[in-house]
């Protein structure tokens, strides 16, 4: 069963103790690492982690570090991840918010043209050569 955020946000408040609040809705909350999910993720998706390294244009000791929990990425190189893999809208963000970063926000030009590229199954090369040509950061 899934339970929408704002809906858990709303138990939240209404709840008169947390420890209620935290029995009832601990299935609900991500208990998985980063790494973990970013496997989980390859695995359902029967994707090889050197593919996907190369796709994303990262250094392979990285993403090894990466994969293997010994390093947590910064915010653009996990997105270059997620592209390589391509991942959907939700995975995508599911991720972003695992590691701690938030979500792609649609009124921001950087997260808008990722949005874009992600929802047109664009290459990492072809999203920064779109993020380039608006005079913003691209992706590493």
């Amino acid at each position: 069963m899934h339970k929408d955020t704002s809906k858990i946000v709303e138990e939240l408040g209404l709840c008169a103790d947390f420890k209620t609040f935290y029995e009832e809705n601990k299935s609900y909350l991500v208990n998985e690492s980063l790494n973990a999910m970013l496997n989980s993720l390859l695995e359902s998706k029967q994707l090889k982690k050197a593919e996907v390294i190369k796709k994303a244009e990262l250094s392979e000791v990285y993403a090894y570090q990466i994969f293997s929990g010994r390093r947590v990425p910064e915010r653009n190189k996990l997105l270059c991840l997620t592209i390589a893999m391509m991942l959907n809208l939700d995975e995508t963000q599911s991720l972003l918010k695992c590691a701690g970063y938030s979500p792609l926000y649609v009124k921001l030009p950087f997260d808008s043209i990722v949005l874009y590229g992600i929802c047109k199954r664009m290459s990492v090369v072809e999203i920064n050569e779109l993020l380039y040509e608006y005079g913003l950061d691209t992706l590493g």
